[in-house]
């Protein structure tokens, strides 16, 4: 199976290279169903795969000027302080079963990849749609905009840290409505902002004293970041809104899949 989880971490580089997010919303799945991780740890896993991935495909776009460093700081600030919190506080505390109600038992690596599972779908429905967005332009203060950035990307910080995802189909439209960034500055912010939190939030998991394999880390990335090579090269020659459709038909069968593992149990 590990060769599948290989091919499959190609695609994962291909997605974030091509989209510049989403991409890292398969990395846990292709680590617990392709190289038998344990859940818990497959999110740590994922923060440093997708954090190292993110951080190459930034650079290439800050080397373009596709990058606005201004808003991604005043959006990544928060969102270190939610990523970091998370792993290395919520996440470690959090009691395994998490609840018990009867004759159910909700496990901890159970909980994570429910939240996860339901993330995927919903993200893949808000891609499938693929309505024109129109910036937002409302009349809001300097200061409310600021505060509304950051909120969100506390929010993200929080999301990230605990399904171990990068966060980048959440970043990428809270850039582009709140702020009225072009897809592209918002595609290599995003990439930036993905990087930075993801590997902070894998320093949380490093303050745990975790075990990690890091010959398979490193070789995994090394696909990845292979793949995001792919993805860059191609970027400008597929269409956007093909690509966003068709990678969200994929993402709602993956998250399908996984809620119906989950609970095939349960039934």
């Amino acid at each position: 199976m590990e060769m599948y989880g290989y091919i499959a971490a190609i695609f994962m580089g291909l997605s974030l290279g091509l989209i510049g997010g989403g991409g890292s919303i398969l990395t846990v799945p292709i680590l617990v169903y392709l190289f038998a991780i344990n859940p818990v740890m497959a999110t740590a896993y994922s923060l440093f795969i997708v954090g190292l991935t993110a951080l190459v495909g930034g650079l290439f776009y800050l080397r373009k000027g596709a990058v606005d460093i201004k808003t991604g700081f005043i959006f990544a600030v928060p969102s270190f302080i939610g990523v970091y919190l998370t792993r290395a506080f919520v996440v470690p505390n959090l009691p395994d079963p998490v609840f018990s109600f009867a004759a159910w038992t909700v496990p901890k690596p159970l909980l994570i990849m429910m939240v996860f599972a339901i993330l995927m779908v919903v993200a893949s429905l808000s891609m499938i749609r693929s309505k024109k967005t129109e910036p937002s332009r409302a009349a809001l203060s300097v200061w409310q905009r600021v505060g509304l950035i950051s909120l969100e990307g506390f929010i993200v910080g929080g999301v990230t840290g605990f399904v171990g995802a990068g966060g980048g189909f959440l970043i990428i439209p809270a850039l582009v409505i709140l702020v009225g960034m072009p897809m592209r500055i918002a595609v290599g912010t995003s990439l930036f902002i993905i990087a930075a939190k993801s590997l902070i939030g894998f320093l949380g998991d490093i303050q745990q004293h975790i075990q990690v394999d890091w010959q398979l880390l490193l070789t995994i990335s090394g696909i990845a970041i292979a793949g995001l090579i792919l993805g860059l090269v191609f970027s400008k020659k597929v269409s956007e809104k093909a690509l966003k459709k068709g990678f969200g038909f994929f993402v709602l069968a993956m998250g399908t899949f996984i809620l119906i593992d989950q609970l095939k149990g349960y039934f």
